[in-house]
């Protein structure tokens, strides 16, 4: 369980494919402190410690998760992190529970004051579990969507604001048109969306 609040962005260094993908992050983190078998949210995806040594630790990516989630595996890359919530831990987001649901990509970037306005495409089978004022995960950063839009084919665009702080510390002040973002909705709506469902 985590909050999709991002406390340090790790940066991938090797990757060896084995019948899955060992990848090694970097990180600011005390590995002394990160006990193998923990749980890490990279950009959004809930990934386990198999190994580890100081200043990195590394993760075994599924061909389920390479094939559930946006492009960010591969050297070079830069990932939010953010270690899985305590008991007793503040709850600064929202509920997120690292399973990413799909994939939406960069639509637009607009300054909207000091902060960043950035809009997303979102496929039909997630438009649903949007709503302005809502809480959506975004490469592992909880947000507020600040509107929903329906396109004729079933999908949505929807738009958040990224103020100064976030865009420097989370990747998202990287982001540009066209690039590929993990989404996990909020666990709230799938949750409604299953009691209606069955009523």
């Amino acid at each position: 369980m985590f909050t999709g609040i991002v406390t340090d962005i790790g940066q991938i260094e090797r990757i060896e494919q084995r019948g899955d993908l060992r990848i090694r992050i970097t990180t600011a983190y005390d590995t002394g402190t990160v006990a193998l078998g923990a749980s890490i949210a990279c950009s959004g995806a809930c990934l386990t410690v198999v190994d580890k040594g100081p200043g990195w630790f590394d993760v075994d990516v599924s061909g389920e998760t390479v094939s559930k989630t946006a492009d960010k595996w591969r050297e070079g890359a830069r990932l939010n992190l953010e270690r899985a919530l305590k008991v007793g831990d503040e709850l600064g987001g929202h509920i997120v529970t690292g399973h990413v649901d799909g994939v939406a990509t960069v639509v637009g970037i607009r300054p909207d004051g000091d902060s960043r306005r950035i809009g997303f495409a979102i496929p039909a089978a997630l438009a649903p579990y949007l709503a302005p004022k809502g809480s959506v995960t975004v490469d592992g950063v909880s947000l507020t969507v600040n509107d929903v839009t329906d396109q004729p084919d079933g999908t949505a665009h929807f738009a958040v604001n990224i103020i100064p702080h976030t865009a420097a510390m989370t990747t998202l002040g990287d982001l540009a048109p066209g690039d590929p973002v993990n989404i996990e909705i909020d666990v709230l709506a799938r949750y409604l969306s299953r009691m209606q469902a069955r009523s």
